[in-house]
């Protein structure tokens, strides 16, 4: 999985779930993934079933009908440090994904595999630099 330093945003703060979904659909399309169509169904799909995955992690991303609207698959990082709650779940990393040709459940059994590991989740959202995230999601040890 190929995660770049502008797919990354550090110490991010949002009032709530829906602002911090908005954030990372305009992260995926500011990085050409997806067009602005995009975000809409982000928001929907979590409305359907909560994008909160446990270990503070919430993966947002499109519904079904939403294949169309991305460009290029991707994925972008943004840490929330305080946290944001997600229907009372407190999560402290979002991770935006768009799969395009099917590579959608790829994307998210790579980050299941980082994210399954608290010990990881807690290296993430601790973080001071993108390279220590880039790191730990390209497979070596975060700094």
């Amino acid at each position: 999985m190929e995660i770049e330093y502008r797919d990354v945003m550090l110490n991010q703060s949002f009032d709530n779930k829906r602002e911090a979904i908005i954030s990372a659909g305009k992260l995926l399309q500011e990085r050409g993934y997806v067009t602005g169509n995009y975000i809409p169904k982000m928001i929907e799909r979590d409305q359907m079933t909560s994008t909160f995955i446990g270990n503070m992690v919430a993966i947002p991303h499109g519904t079904e009908d939403s294949k169309a609207e991305i460009l290029r698959s991707g994925i972008v990082l943004i840490q929330v440090p305080q946290g944001v709650s997600f229907d009372g779940n407190e999560v402290k990393l979002i991770i935006g994904i768009a799969g395009a040709e099917g590579q959608h459940l790829e994307l998210l059994s790579e980050i299941a595999m980082v994210c399954s590991e608290m010990e990881n989740v807690e290296k993430l959202v601790a973080a001071q630099d993108k390279d220590a995230v880039i790191q730990l999601f390209e497979g070596g040890a975060a700094a």
